[in-house]
Protein backbone atom coordinates (compact mmCIF):
# COMPACT_ATOMS: atom_id res chain seq x y z
CA UNK A 1 0.00 0.00 0.00
CA UNK A 2 1.55 3.24 -1.06
CA UNK A 3 -0.30 5.33 1.52
CA UNK A 4 0.91 3.98 4.84
CA UNK A 5 -0.64 7.03 6.53
CA UNK A 6 -3.79 4.94 6.86
CA UNK A 7 -1.85 2.57 9.13
CA UNK A 8 -0.27 5.29 11.24
CA UNK A 9 -3.17 5.61 13.67
CA UNK A 10 -3.20 1.84 14.14
CA UNK A 11 0.49 1.35 14.94
CA UNK A 12 -0.02 0.92 18.69
CA UNK A 13 -2.77 -1.62 18.06
CA UNK A 14 -0.53 -3.52 15.64
CA UNK A 15 2.31 -3.60 18.18
CA UNK A 16 0.05 -4.71 21.04
CA UNK A 17 -1.52 -7.45 18.90
CA UNK A 18 1.84 -8.83 17.75
CA UNK A 19 3.23 -8.84 21.28
CA UNK A 20 0.13 -10.64 22.55
CA UNK A 21 0.71 -13.39 19.99
CA UNK A 22 4.38 -13.79 20.78
CA UNK A 23 5.69 -13.49 24.31
CA UNK A 24 8.31 -10.87 23.50
CA UNK A 25 9.83 -9.24 20.43
CA UNK A 26 12.54 -6.74 19.61
CA UNK A 27 12.02 -3.75 17.34
CA UNK A 28 13.47 -5.08 14.09
CA UNK A 29 11.57 -8.34 14.60
CA UNK A 30 8.31 -6.36 14.84
CA UNK A 31 9.01 -4.52 11.58
CA UNK A 32 9.83 -7.77 9.79
CA UNK A 33 6.74 -9.56 11.10
CA UNK A 34 4.48 -6.74 9.90
CA UNK A 35 6.20 -6.78 6.51
CA UNK A 36 5.72 -10.57 6.32
CA UNK A 37 2.05 -10.50 7.37
CA UNK A 38 1.23 -7.74 4.85
CA UNK A 39 3.29 -9.29 2.03
CA UNK A 40 5.53 -6.23 2.03
CA UNK A 41 2.65 -3.76 1.74
CA UNK A 42 3.33 -2.17 5.12
CA UNK A 43 6.84 -1.22 6.08
CA UNK A 44 7.14 0.29 9.53
CA UNK A 45 10.10 2.63 9.82
CA UNK A 46 12.27 2.91 12.90
CA UNK A 47 11.21 6.56 13.07
CA UNK A 48 7.61 5.46 13.60
CA UNK A 49 8.17 2.26 15.56
CA UNK A 50 10.46 3.35 18.38
CA UNK A 51 8.46 6.42 19.47
CA UNK A 52 5.35 4.18 19.57
CA UNK A 53 7.20 1.55 21.62
CA UNK A 54 8.53 4.20 24.01
CA UNK A 55 5.05 5.70 24.46
CA UNK A 56 3.52 2.28 25.16
CA UNK A 57 6.28 1.63 27.68
CA UNK A 58 5.79 5.03 29.35
CA UNK A 59 2.05 4.35 29.56
CA UNK A 60 2.77 1.11 31.41
CA UNK A 61 1.64 -1.22 28.62
CA UNK A 62 5.08 -2.67 27.86
CA UNK A 63 8.02 -3.79 29.88
CA UNK A 64 11.51 -3.94 28.46
CA UNK A 65 14.02 -6.71 28.91
CA UNK A 66 17.59 -6.18 27.73
CA UNK A 67 19.57 -9.23 26.64
CA UNK A 68 23.02 -9.64 25.20
CA UNK A 69 22.81 -11.28 21.76
CA UNK A 70 25.91 -11.75 19.61
CA UNK A 71 27.87 -9.26 21.73
CA UNK A 72 25.14 -6.64 21.31
CA UNK A 73 22.46 -5.49 23.70
CA UNK A 74 18.97 -6.08 22.37
CA UNK A 75 15.76 -4.67 23.87
CA UNK A 76 12.85 -7.08 23.99
CA UNK A 77 9.36 -5.70 24.51
CA UNK A 78 6.70 -7.63 26.38
CA UNK A 79 3.10 -6.79 27.32
CA UNK A 80 2.27 -6.00 30.91
CA UNK A 81 -1.10 -6.97 32.38
CA UNK A 82 -2.29 -3.44 31.61
CA UNK A 83 -0.96 -3.92 28.08
CA UNK A 84 -3.09 -7.03 27.60
CA UNK A 85 -6.17 -5.06 28.65
CA UNK A 86 -5.20 -2.17 26.37
CA UNK A 87 -4.78 -4.60 23.46
CA UNK A 88 -8.38 -5.77 23.86
CA UNK A 89 -9.58 -2.16 24.08
CA UNK A 90 -7.56 -1.06 21.03
CA UNK A 91 -8.71 -3.99 18.91
CA UNK A 92 -12.35 -3.34 19.80
CA UNK A 93 -11.87 0.32 18.98
CA UNK A 94 -10.26 -0.51 15.61
CA UNK A 95 -12.96 -3.04 14.73
CA UNK A 96 -15.62 -0.39 15.43
CA UNK A 97 -13.73 2.12 13.27
CA UNK A 98 -13.48 -0.38 10.40
CA UNK A 99 -17.20 -1.12 10.70
CA UNK A 100 -17.99 2.61 10.55
CA UNK A 101 -15.77 3.13 7.50
CA UNK A 102 -17.39 0.12 5.81
CA UNK A 103 -20.77 1.72 6.49
CA UNK A 104 -19.62 4.89 4.75
CA UNK A 105 -17.99 3.13 1.79
CA UNK A 106 -20.68 0.47 1.30
CA UNK A 107 -23.86 1.80 2.90
CA UNK A 108 -26.69 -0.64 3.32
CA UNK A 109 -29.89 0.71 1.88
CA UNK A 110 -33.11 0.15 3.74
CA UNK A 111 -36.35 -0.12 1.82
Amino acid sequence: MSNSKLYKGSLSTIILKLLAEKDKMYGYEITQKVKEITNGELKITEGALYPALHKLEADGFLQVEVKKVDNRLRKYYKLTEAGMKEKVHKINELEQFIENIQGIINPKFSI
